[in-house]
């Protein structure tokens, strides 16, 4: 029958779209994709709000099992996304599935970290490729090989940190600097964003050493390593320091 795809934003139960909640009020089932990254409240906050139950979604249910689709096919199925719904493109697979099974399927977009970063005054044009740092990196080189890439073009690099929000565990921004460090990436100038779009967010800018010193303990986060700066650029990233 119907499939809708939407994206809940990065910070709270508030942060839906008033489209996408009159979706999800109207749905039979509601699904939360529950490992791309992690809203700053708890999942009876959305269903309070939605009057929905809600059923988390793990990869192996998004990615191999049939159930959300199947579902769709006699019902109104929302699948829900924290920040924008093609953050992943796990989920460009869900919604071609259901395509292919001739459900009709609605997209509602919402902001996203690609673009949220914003608030750091970097612009994001000038942004590079993205790119991923796994909590197993030992020998995990192409995190380094994009950043040297970026850099060669005078591009900002950012660096999003792995978690598994359902064991509560998050790569730190501490932990993508230690990284980079053994892999011989200079002491230049970071930025770390942490719970981005969230009441709690923390921004801070300095050399890699001293973000290193400090202590960031809000979920998610991520690290931007900047490339050539616009003086309003920089003025920005002052006064985060």
């Amino acid at each position: 029958m119907v499939l809708n795809i939407i994206g809940i934003g990065l910070g709270d139960e508030k942060d839906i779209t008033l489209k996408g909640l009159e979706l999800v009020k109207k749905s039979n089932f509601v699904y939360l994709e529950s490992y791309t990254s992690r809203l700053n409240c708890d999942i009876a906050a959305l269903e309070k709000l939605y009057g929905k139950k809600i059923i988390l979604a793990d990869r192996d249910m998004v990615e191999n099992k049939s159930e959300i689709v199947d579902n769709a096919k006699e019902k109104e199925v929302s699948f829900l996304v924290i920040g924008d719904v093609f953050g992943a493109t796990t989920h460009v697979d869900i919604m071609e599935r259901a395509k292919e099974c001739g459900i009709k399927v609605n997209i509602v977009h919402n902001s996203s970290i690609l673009t949220a970063v914003g608030e750091t005054g970097l612009e994001l044009y000038k942004f590079g490729k993205t790119t991923s740092i796994p909590f197993e990196n030992s020998n995990v080189v192409s995190p380094v090989k994009v950043f040297n890439d970026n850099q060669k073009m005078g591009l900002h690099t950012l660096f999003l940190l792995d978690l598994d929000p359902l064991n509560d565990k998050f790569m730190t921004v501490n932990d993508a600097i230690s990284y980079l460090v053994k892999n011989k990436v200079k002491d230049l100038l970071g930025v770390a964003c942490c719970a981005i779009g969230s009441s709690k967010q923390v921004i801070k800018s300095g050399k890699l050493s001293s973000l290193a010193k400090l202590k960031f303990d809000v979920y998610p986060q991520c690290l931007i390593i900047p490339g050539n700066l616009h003086f309003k650029e920089e003025e920005v990233l002052e006064s985060f320091r």
